[in-house]
């Protein structure tokens, strides 16, 4: 049975809104680049991504995302910001002790779907649907490697992304492990190697558009960049809890929720699958139809509003659900 949670109402999927790309003043204060420390930017965004400093999704491009990331990996590690401090940067970082590219074989699991020809936009053919599958083994393999699928192709030029072909991608951790993937019906994107410390307490920024973790010790455990309200659906500022975490969930589509929502779409319920309006997994808190989720269009977070929701990639939403409990503190700050 279809658990479907009541307060999964956050819709998002066709009302973005570009805020820009300017830096925070935090970034625009770190002297350190990718270049300054003697890193590319597809290689610094992928020690971040290791680090649990999360860039978003990998695309090797400088942004703000990579960036912002930089500064609160510098401040949670104790490093000042400028070159004095490249050899200890680049230390924490653990850079040179792994290789940032690796081969990885495409499997017949990888690419035995189901997929899905396109993913509609109304909510009321959405919800035909069997389930919001990916709509390609790129786009699979996009979120097993925390990859922008541009990415992909641009490392593999000559390759058609079938089963038995060596390609190379970011070393995201788990990349390592060529282990079968999980049940296709679970959608792990990405699973992190190693046991983590429990979560105390969950901080997202509105104005940062950032979201932390934080252990007893009071120690960052997982950065992130985040999506979160707009100008119709403000983030509600306030200090709350976890109530639910729910994977793969089925989405609740109500138009009586959003200022902007089509009459041609009444209420409906999605399918899970990774391009299910809230993505893989929703982490509920006790503010009816507000959660942390993940995301169909993960190029999107850091860089558009959403309706109040919080969202991420579908790989940093798993990774903070498996961090939290119901009764983690969760704070939502200006």
């Amino acid at each position: 049975m279809t658990f479907i949670p009541k307060t999964l109402w956050c819709f998002v999927a066709g009302t973005a809104i570009f805020l820009g790309t300017s830096t925070s003043m935090a970034a625009q204060r770190s002297a350190v680049s990718a270049q300054s420390v003697g890193l590319t930017e597809l290689e610094m965004q992928i020690l971040l991504d290791r680090a649990d400093f999360s860039p978003g999704e990998i695309d090797g491009k400088s942004g703000k995302n990579s960036r912002e990331a930089m500064v609160a990996f510098e401040a949670a590690r104790g490093l000042a910001p400028g070159a004095r401090s490249r050899k200890a940067l680049l230390k924490a970082l653990d850079a040179g002790a792994v290789k940032p590219i690796v081969p990885y074989t495409i499997t017949a699991e990888d690419v035995a779907g189901p997929f899905v020809d396109k993913i509609p936009e109304g909510a009321t053919e959405q919800s035909k649907l069997p389930g919001l599958y990916y709509t390609s083994v790129l786009q699979e393999l996009g979120a097993k490697f925390h990859s922008a699928p541009a990415l992909l192709k641009s490392l593999n030029p000559h390759m058609h992304f079938t089963a038995g072909e060596q390609i190379r991608v970011p070393n995201v951790l788990g990349a390592e492990q060529p282990a079968p993937t999980p049940a296709r019906a679970s959608y792990t994107a990405g699973k992190r190697v190693g046991a983590k410390a429990e979560a105390v307490k969950v901080v997202v920024s509105r104005k940062a558009s950032d979201l932390k973790v934080y252990d007893r010790e009071g120690q960052i455990i997982f950065y992130g960049p985040v999506t979160s309200g707009s100008e119709h659906d403000s983030l509600p500022i306030g200090k709350w809890a976890v109530t639910s975490v729910v994977r793969n969930p089925t989405y609740n589509y109500n138009p009586d929720l959003f200022w902007d929502a089509d009459p041609a779409n009444a209420k409906a319920k999605i399918a899970p699958g990774p391009n299910n309006p809230v993505g893989v997994v929703w982490i509920g808190i006790n503010v009816p139809h507000y959660g942390i989720h993940g995301t169909p269009e993960p190029g999107e977070i850091g860089h558009s509003a959403s309706h109040g929701c919080v969202r991420m990639t579908n790989w940093d939403a798993t990774r903070v659900a498996d961090l939290v409990k119901d009764g983690t503190s969760v704070v939502f700050e200006e």
